[in-house]
Order: C-alpha cells, then sequence, then structure tokens
C-alpha cells in the first residue's frame, strides 16, 4: 500500500512538473501568435470565446491567456466585454489535456516511448539555439507528461484490492459535497487542474472511483482553478482584478450547473457509453463550459458592467497599468508600458495645447508637468524590469519603440518646463500662426481617436521647420530697422527653436507610439528616424 501511494505521488508530481515544463515552452513558441489570434480575432464576446479557445488549447495554459487579455484591456486594445469572452473559451480550452489524456495517454502505454524520446528532447534543448531549443523543452514536456501518467496507472493498477469508491464518500447530497470539497482543496495545493484532472481519469479508468464521485471532484476542480488568479490579482490592477471575479463566477457557474444536473446527467451517459471509460468525464465538462458560455453570451455586456461597478476604475492613475505579476509575460508588460505612455502622452499633449490655444493669455505649463515627470520615472524604471528573449527580434524592435517612446515624452515634458521660451509665441504675430497650428494639432493627439497620426504631425513638423527658418531671417531684419531690440531677437530665435523642437517631438512621440502598438514594429525606419533625433538636441 505504502508502495502504490508513493508511486502514485511521484507521478502526480511528474505529470505536474511535465506540464510546467511543457506550457512554459508553449507560450515561449507561440506567443506571437496567440497574441496575433486574440488581437485580431476578438471583435465581440463571441468571436473572443472562440480566440480563447484556440489560444488556451494551443498554450495549455489558461492564466497565459488571461494575463495576455488583461495587457489588451489595460492598453485599450480591448474592451472589458470582449475579454470576458475569451475567459469564456479559455475554460474550453483548458479541457484539451483532458481529451489527449483520455484518448492517448490512458489507451497507449506511452511510458517506455517517452523514455528515451525525453534523453532526445533534452539533447536537442541544451544543444539547438533559439526556437529550436524550444522545442526540445516542449518535448521534454510531452515526455514527463506520459511519463508520470504512466506511474500514475501502474500504482492505481496495483492498488485495485484497497483503493475502491467505498473508500470515499458515498453517491449523496452529503457525499458530492465533500468531494467538490476534495477537489477543490487539492486544485489549490497543486495549482493545477490539469493535473488533478489526469488523476481522477486515472482512477476512473481503474475502476478506483465512479462517475458520480469523479464529476464532484472535478466540479471542485474547476472551481479551485480560480484561486491561483485571485491570490494574483489582490493588489494588482482593477483590470487584473476584473478578469479574476469575471473567471471566477463563470467558473462558479459551471460547478453550479455540473452540481445541478449530474444527477440525471450521470446516468445518461452512462447508459451511452461505458462508465469507466475516461472520455465520459471529458465528454461531460467539455459540454457543461459549452453550455454556460451559450448561457452568458447573450447577458455578457450587463455582466461586464455589473463587475465594473463591484470594482471601479480605481482613480486616473496615470501609471495604474503597471503591475509585477505582468512582467512575467514581456508582451503584457509592454502592453502595460504602452498604456501608461499613452496616458501620459495624452496629458502633455493636452498641456500643450491648452498653452497654445488662441485664447490662452498666461503659460501654466510647469506645474502639471511635474506630476507628469514623475509618472514617467514610473515607466522607465518598470520598462527596465522587462526581460526580452535575445532570439525574439520584434519583441526586441517593440521594446526599443517603447524607449524612443519614453524618450521623446521625457524630452516633452522638459520642453513644456521651458515657460519662458512659450511666452513670445503668444505675443508676437508672426509666431502667433505655426504655435497656434502646433496647439491644434496637439489638441487633437491628446484626444484618443480623434484622428492625429504621425504623418500628419510630422508634415506639420516640416512646414513649421521651414516658416522658423524664415521667420528668423525675418527677426533678424525687424532688428536692424530698429522693430525689435537685440535681447527681443534672441528671446524671439530661442522660441523659435523651441518651437520645432517641441514639433519635433511630438512628431517622434507619435510615430513610436504607433511602432509600439504593432506586432512587428520597422525597425529600420526607426534606425533612420534616430539619426535625425540626434540632429535635433534637448533645449
Amino acid at each position: 500500500m505504502t508502495a502504490q501511494i508513493l508511486l502514485l505521488s511521484g507521478g502526480l508530481g511528474l505529470f505536474l512538473f511535465g506540464m510546467l515544463v511543457l506550457t512554459d515552452a508553449l507560450r515561449q513558441l507561440s506567443s506571437r501568435q496567440v497574441r496575433g489570434v486574440i488581437s485580431r480575432f476578438t471583435k465581440s464576446p463571441l468571436t473572443g470565446a472562440v480566440a480563447g479557445a484556440l489560444t488556451t488549447a494551443l498554450t495549455q495554459s489558461s492564466s497565459a491567456t488571461l494575463v495576455t487579455v488583461i495587457g489588451f484591456v489595460g492598453a485599450g486594445m480591448m474592451t472589458f466585454a470582449q475579454a470576458i469572452g475569451v475567459i469564456y473559451g479559455a475554460n474550453i480550452g483548458s479541457t484539451m489535456m483532458g481529451w489527449i489524456v483520455a484518448i492517448v495517454g490512458l489507451k497507449f502505454q506511452l511510458g517506455a516511448v517517452a523514455m528515451p524520446l525525453l534523453l532526445l528532447s533534452v539533447l536537442l534543448h541544451l544543444a539547438g539555439k533559439g526556437r529550436w531549443s524550444r522545442i526540445g523543452l516542449m518535448l521534454a514536456g510531452f515526455s514527463i507528461v506520459f511519463i508520470g501518467l504512466d506511474m500514475m496507472q501502474q500504482a492505481v493498477d496495483g492498488a485495485e484490492s484497497w483503493l475502491t469508491p467505498d473508500r470515499l464518500p458515498p453517491d449523496t447530497l452529503i457525499g458530492r459535497l465533500w468531494l467538490v470539497a476534495a477537489g477543490l482543496v487539492l486544485t489549490v495545493v497543486i495549482q493545477s487542474s490539469g493535473a488533478g484532472m489526469a488523476a481522477v481519469l486515472v482512477l476512473l479508468s481503474a475502476g478506483s472511483v465512479t462517475l458520480a464521485q469523479a464529476v464532484a471532484l472535478v466540479i471542485g476542480m474547476k472551481v479551485g482553478t480560480t484561486f491561483t488568479g485571485i491570490l494574483a490579482a489582490l493588489g494588482g490592477t482593477a483590470d487584473m482584478k476584473r478578469t479574476a471575479l469575471a473567471h471566477t463566477v463563470f467558473s462558479a457557474l459551471i460547478g453550479a450547473l455540473g452540481f445541478v444536473s449530474m444527477g440525471f446527467v450521470v446516468p445518461v451517459l452512462s447508459s451511452l457509453m461505458p462508465a469507466e471509460d475516461p472520455l465520459v468525464l471529458v465528454v461531460f465538462f467539455t459540454a457543461l463550459s459549452v453550455v454556460a458560455m451559450l448561457l452568458m453570451l447573450p447577458v455578457t455586456e450587463p455582466f461586464a458592467r455589473m463587475i465594473g461597478r463591484l470594482i471601479p476604475g480605481g482613480g486616473p492613475s496615470l501609471t495604474a497599468a503597471l503591475h509585477t505579476h505582468l512582467l512575467r509575460d514581456p508582451q503584457a508588460a509592454m502592453d502595460a508600458t504602452l498604456s501608461s505612455a499613452n496616458a501620459i502622452a495624452g496629458a502633455l499633449f493636452a498641456t500643450l495645447g491648452t498653452n497654445l490655444h488662441p485664447e490662452a493669455r498666461t503659460i501654466h505649463s510647469a506645474a502639471p508637468t511635474l506630476r507628469l515627470e514623475q509618472a514617467l520615472d514610473e515607466v522607465r524604471e518598470y520598462l527596465a524590469r522587462i526581460q526580452i528573449p535575445a532570439d525574439d527580434p520584434q519583441a526586441r524592435n517593440r521594446y526599443a519603440a517603447l524607449l524612443h517612446l519614453i524618450d521623446h515624452l521625457g524630452r516633452l515634458a522638459h520642453q513644456l518646463m521651458a515657460e519662458a521660451h512659450m511666452m513670445p509665441l503668444l505675443g508676437d504675430p508672426v509666431l502667433r500662426r505655426p504655435a497656434r497650428a502646433l496647439g491644434a494639432a496637439a489638441r487633437r493627439a491628446s484626444i484618443e481617436g480623434a484622428g492625429m497620426n504621425a504623418a500628419e504631425m510630422q508634415r506639420l513638423e516640416q512646414l513649421i521647420k521651414g516658416r522658423t527658418a524664415t521667420l528668423r531671417r525675418s527677426a533678424l531684419m525687424r532688428e536692424r530697422v530698429g522693430l525689435v531690440s537685440a535681447a527681443g531677437v534672441f528671446d524671439l530665435t530661442a522660441s523659435m527653436r523651441w518651437l520645432h523642437r517641441t514639433a519635433h517631438n511630438a512628431a517622434r512621440i507619435l510615430h513610436y507610439r504607433e511602432q509600439a502598438a504593432s506586432e512587428t514594429p520597422e525597425q529600420s525606419l526607426a534606425d533612420r528616424l534616430e539619426v535625425h533625433d540626434d540632429e535635433t538636441p534637448t533645449p
């Protein structure tokens, strides 16, 4: 008996470790594809559910899908209602490992085959570079999963004399509740419903538990999966808390539906398929997730509003999207950085537009800019903590675009502190027109969806550059004929340089913001613009 218990626990541990290795390798291999599927296809809760199911089945990790969704919501790339649709689909996609175990793992003894595959996989991981190394890690994870599954089967096969259904709580209301609680506690301890379900499938195939007992155990595991998300959301952003709450409510709905329906659904399934066939359990919970999704899809919008009322936005903090939990996924962390950078850029553009407004009579830009510089410092510290894989050039290009974006935001903030250079722009009749044009562009750029893009701002920068060159000669001529003093000429030329450099930084901010929002930033264009950046020093 002791030997069987040790073998069962060791097999469960190997299965759990293999799942960790497998999901980490799959996440690294398919991170870009997952983000592409979610961002392109999530246009409504229904399409979000389809995207969530596909990406979770691909990565074997619903938590990786949820982290990506949190980053998208925080960056404004997805509404919370659309994100809830992805949560629905993630619950369906998480049943994929159950299908693999039931169809392949338990019907074919793959432990002996997995042993040499594990050696080859580790060698590939050690000798390979980049993608090949990750493929080796993925195959090693698969091998360990099947070795652990084989160990659990051997342990259960040798324990048939004492590991029987009558040793567990009976199929009564109280007995089912005890089993639900046991499944919940097991999942909280091992933090993997996939490993727990694999163990239940092994027990069911060996006849050590009945189908009703297996259903009750897995219901508890479904609810227990929310515990990790709840812990991760504590102290997190409002988006993280809302996502965790929505996931918890949906998982609880699946558990409630399963508990209520098992009394009449389990006998029906038992009459259609052998009760000890593990496929029965997988079919039941996959169908349950689909039914729960179909019930929730029509009420997703009010459900999202209810979650929003329960967990408010959390105030106007410019850096609210930055959270350490997102650092585990570099792309999600860059989404959070972009979200904060967009908020800071909007505030800087609003300050610039207000002070260059036609009705402005005085300059008040230094005081509001101080708060923005503090937020920029937080963003810089967070960005420095993001670890980008060396063999992912597109991620590195995006990271470089974020570095340039934050740098130009700092330059613009520094320029807004120079109120003395802005004063002549309000009073001089010649400079007033280009200054007002830049102010109008800045006000458009400060409003999300107002249609101001990098190309338009760059054209305005070139116009201002040509205009200031002409005005500089005009200012010198005005001094020669006595219309302005020598000190006045210096003030005017300094304001002209300020105007051109501010327009330049505004154009670069919009450009790098577009690049950072893209999954495939144009590095070559960024390199060409960097030369232009160096030729335009900070005042």
